[in-house]
């Protein structure tokens, strides 16, 4: 069952399995790949994030904030550059630099087409339709063999693999996922003939990649423990976070 969400932030309970609940900023549609994924960025100001900042990052960003704006952009551009290797990347808005971690996702029990494949774009666009400019919840259960976190996905209170499913915007997942009201949704979007379901026998993504020679997720590459992000999670009251809300 989804979480009882009782604040913005912090869940009432948690489903077994959870490790970790991230809240992104504003989603950029272009960093949507697909149905089932996204890139997105977490704000380090975040008590969950903030003392998980290495300590090069810190470095860097104190660097930054002592070089004069019109001075010195050759040392600024290097000091960028460290960041956007280490994971990380300053956002600008109108009044704010926000220094972020950027964290690639993986709906957790859905499987959507292939971008390559029929309905991969109108998968793809549904996604957008759902979270493009809208910060997320994350539900984290792991990190996949591609380095993404695999998680429940929540926007403005919707469950998102929810929606997809019951539009008929991807497959359940079953090999790697039991969940029965998954099942019950796709069943749900193939009675009606929605989305993919308006063809008769529409390509699995599995077969597809099978085909293609494309990787496929496996609950081997699963790791569920994540001790190196938890212990660092849970100690996070221990360090002294780092400014990351730069003011303009």
């Amino acid at each position: 069952m989804p979480p009882v969400v009782t604040t913005e932030h912090h869940p009432a309970s948690l489903p077994d399995g959870v490790q970790f609940v991230l809240k992104t900023l504003p989603i950029y549609a272009k960093c949507i790949g697909d149905g089932d994924g996204f890139t997105a960025y977490v704000d380090t100001a975040d008590p969950t994030e903030s003392t998980n900042v290495p300590q090069e990052v810190r470095e860097a960003v104190n660097a930054m904030l002592q070089t004069p704006k019109h001075r010195n952009s050759q040392q600024k551009n290097v000091l960028q550059s460290k960041l956007n290797k280490a994971g990380y990347r300053i956002i600008y808005t109108s009044k704010y630099e926000i220094l972020a971690r950027q964290y690639r996702f993986r709906l957790r029990g859905i499987d959507a087409p292939e971008m390559g494949m029929q309905y991969g774009k109108e998968s793809q666009n549904a996604l957008v339709n759902l979270i493009a400019g809208k910060s997320v919840m994350v539900y984290v259960y792991g990190q996949d063999q591609y380095d993404r976190c695999v998680g429940d996905i929540y926007c403005d209170g919707v469950f998102i693999q929810e929606q997809m499913l019951k539009e008929g915007h991807a497959w359940h997942y079953k090999i790697y996922d039991k969940r029965k009201e998954f099942a019950k949704w796709e069943m749900k979007a193939r009675d009606a003939r929605r989305g993919l379901w308006a063809s008769d026998n529409p390509e699995k993504p599995w077969d597809w990649k099978r085909k293609h020679n494309v990787r496929n997720e496996t609950s081997d590459n699963l790791d569920k423990t994540w001790e190196w992000r938890r212990k660092s999670h849970n100690a996070r009251h221990q360090n002294t976070p780092i400014q990351v809300t730069l003011c303009t």
